[in-house]
């Protein structure tokens, strides 16, 4: 085990601090959003970027260490990749099946 310096744990404690706050935030807009298309917003946005923080402060502190295996990159990459197609594919299930979540018709364009 090496001595992490101390800018090396202020800025991991930052990471992890910002990341849980992250966190929180999405899991507060999660619980107190009023329909689903706003609730999708809290876990896809909020939280993706809190774990996605989180998971950086893991990746310098082992990569100090030198115990990085690069798993830590694969689940952000992964989680930043499948978040906003999950959603996506929520939403346009919602917009199909639930009543009064489909966008409102597009004025017909002028003629002339």
């Amino acid at each position: 085990m090496t001595d992490i310096p101390l800018w090396l744990d202020l800025l991991v404690a930052a990471l992890l601090v910002a990341g849980a706050g992250f966190t929180l935030v999405g899991a507060f807009g999660l619980l107190k959003l009023g329909d689903l298309l706003k609730r999708l917003h809290g876990p896809t946005k909020a939280s993706t970027l809190g774990v996605g923080l989180s998971l950086l402060a893991s990746m310098l502190w082992f990569a100090w260490e030198g115990n990085w295996t690069g798993r830590e990159f694969l689940v952000t990459a992964f989680v930043f990749v499948t978040a906003p197609v999950s959603a996506h594919l929520m939403v346009t299930a919602a917009m199909r099946v639930v009543p009064g979540c489909a966008p409102p018709p597009r004025p017909a364009p002028p003629q002339g």
